[in-house]
């Protein structure tokens, strides 16, 4: 089984089409899941729906709290993009034996339909969640980055290593 906590982002985002504002109104998970034809089983959980700049360190003890406390040793958790890298650091630092915990977002919201980069990111997230070594890492643009070498590259919007390898 793999545990998936929801903490918001652009993932989540609605639009409003009068206003021209984005807002949170429920997780896409669900209906992502089912539209992906996904047969493993799941469990999703809300931890909050937030955008990641409005996050604090108490929202990251939350995270933690419930990844020490689920019992399930693959963890997905969706996330906005802009302060991934710091809860993925907090994750990191609290030293969870034994889970592998993979932080996903997304630059465009699912709502936006297939110009949304949220699918794709939310199945390589699956995937690698179930398959590496317990350890934090940052799964974006389909690759993996462990947690203390990744950074979102503003200008592209892309996820890239510090450090090439």
């Amino acid at each position: 089984m793999v545990q998936v906590f929801v903490t918001g982002g652009t993932f989540d985002k609605e639009y409003n089409f009068i206003t021209g504002e984005l807002f949170f109104k429920d997780t896409h998970l669900k209906e992502m899941f089912d539209r992906g034809r996904c047969t493993i089983d799941i469990d999703i959980k809300t931890l909050m729906m937030l955008d990641s700049l409005e996050m604090k360190e108490e929202d990251r003890d939350i995270v933690l709290h419930n990844c020490r406390k689920t019992p399930h040793k693959s963890i997905l958790i969706t996330h906005g993009t802009d302060r991934m890298v710091a809860t993925a650091k907090t994750l990191a630092a609290a030293n969870i034996e034994g889970k592998t915990i993979v932080l996903t977002g997304a630059m465009i919201p699912y709502a936006f339909g297939t110009s949304s980069d949220g699918f794709f990111n939310l199945g390589s997230a699956l995937a690698f969640a179930q398959i590496l070594p317990a350890g934090v890492y940052i799964v974006m643009n389909g690759r993996y980055f462990d947690w203390d070498n990744v950074r979102k590259n503003r200008r592209t919007g892309n996820f890239e290593e510090l450090v090439e390898v």
